[in-house]
């Protein structure tokens, strides 16, 4: 009995001293565990850019133009970043008491130094994930205009789009502007980074025209295996984009991360049994584009679903997108050549809807974390389709006007006929992407 009171004793001592530094972390001390994590996350979503999606485009174009797609990803991670740092982060994640952008309170990183913090991790931290990105956005669009755009067009024009579309609607949604406040969800990006890419994609890929030759010559990707492993490197890093949007290590993390596993599983599945059904046999190339259609769906929603609801979320991702994906080349002929919009953009569209029903808590399997006080399904998935069209809309006229003052600074966007039958490689960098 003796014992039983000392230990008793010790133990409470023991809570009384835990008490204090319990407070104090809650008043914004950083969290070593969560700090950790999105540094971790930091480095995941980064490698999405560079080298994932500069390898799976890379393999998808013509030999003469796949250096040409490389230096495209890795210049804009460069340019975007020292955007980033100039005013990026303060115009989506600034102080402004505007619902529509942050400010230039934070212009190069004012007022951010080693013992601020974002909750409970360094804001250096937090400012540093969501650079990443703004770096993968833009280099998405890339697949659009692959093969016949100017490297310097193309240079300023994603500078351009990022400072003008990108920052001021990540502020919207994340930054505490006007859709975040309505209650839009958007976990990891499917209006912010996949709608403005995927509308964006559109609307250059019309304005610059088709490629040489299309859509009668075939333009076969010229190195499938390059194209695995930057698909590969996709999906591990996509688990850095949604687990990571959680800001913290905890089961809300383990959550999105496995459902977005799952989500991209059957995205791939699917995609393969189509072409199974139809063609009698499935390709390599549609399996890794239905698992990245199954990554750009479950984006939004990878905060709000469970295991259940990522399976739907990736079987309605691989149909819709694959048939998206058939329409826009097969019948209106348009060459958004890596096919941005109907994996990206609609994976993104679809992804954004289908949170508002499965966040329901009242789906059985299905069921998601449920609605926020005050909201039901219809409200719910009416402030989904708001966001999914005013960040179109916005996107899409601020994309052609940005490409028309392109035209004008650098005397047109597209390379000359013989330019593109020689390769990008050659004309805009005097360089080979193999010695043959």
């Amino acid at each position: 009995m003796i014992r039983k009171i000392v230990n008793f004793k010790i133990l409470a001592a023991l809570a009384l001293l835990l008490i204090p530094s319990l407070a104090s972390a809650q008043e914004g001390e950083i969290n070593g565990a969560n700090t950790a994590w999105i540094l971790t996350s930091t480095a995941l979503v980064l490698f999405m850019t560079l080298p994932g999606l500069a390898l799976f485009y890379g393999g998808l174009v013509r030999t003469r133009n796949v250096l040409s797609i490389l230096m495209q990803c890795f210049s804009i991670a460069v340019v975007i970043s020292l955007l980033w740092l100039l005013v990026g982060y303060s115009i989506a994640f600034g102080p402004s008491e505007s619902l529509y952008w942050g400010g230039l309170s934070k212009a190069m990183f004012s007022g951010v130094v080693v013992d601020s913090v974002a909750g409970d991790i360094p804001e250096t931290v937090f400012a540093s994930f969501q650079m990443t990105f703004a770096i993968i956005t833009p280099a998405l669009i890339v697949g659009a205009f692959a093969e016949r755009i100017k490297f310097s067009a193309m240079l300023l024009f994603c500078s351009l789009w990022t400072l003008l579309v990108y920052f001021p609607v990540a502020n919207w949604v994340w930054g505490g502007g006007w859709l975040g406040e309505m209650g839009l969800i958007d976990f990891a990006g499917g209006t912010v980074v996949h709608v403005t890419a995927g509308v964006g994609a559109l609307v250059t890929a019309l304005v610059i025209g088709k490629r040489e030759g299309f859509p009668t010559t075939p333009m076969m990707p010229h190195n499938l295996t390059m194209s695995f492993t930057g698909a590969g490197m996709l999906w591990v890093g996509w688990f850095g984009f949604n687990a990571g949007s959680a800001l913290a290590a905890d089961g809300n993390a383990g959550m999105a991360m496995f459902v977005t596993h799952i989500s991209a599983a059957t995205g791939a599945l699917t995609w393969m049994a189509i072409e199974w059904i139809k063609y009698g046999k499935p390709s390599g190339l549609g399996a890794i584009t239905g698992m990245v259609a199954g990554l750009a769906t479950i984006t939004p929603a990878s905060g709000s679903v469970g295991p259940a609801g990522g399976l739907l979320v990736g079987l309605c991702g691989g149909v819709v997108c694959y048939f998206a994906t058939t329409y826009l080349k097969q019948t209106l002929k348009i060459d958004d050549s890596l096919d941005v919009f109907p994996v990206h953009g609609v994976g993104g569209i679809v992804g954004t809807f289908l949170a508002g029903i499965l966040l329901s808590a009242n789906l059985g399997i299905f069921s998601g974390n449920g609605y926020a006080d005050g909201a039901t399904m219809a409200s719910q998935v009416a402030v989904q389709i708001t966001g999914i069209l005013t960040i179109g809309i916005y996107t899409a006229i601020l994309t052609f006007i940005l490409l028309k003052v392109v035209a004008v600074v650098t005397s047109g966007i597209r390379v000359t006929t013989e330019q593109e039958q020689i390769g990008l490689d050659i004309t805009d960098h005097d360089e080979k992407g193999y010695s043959m």
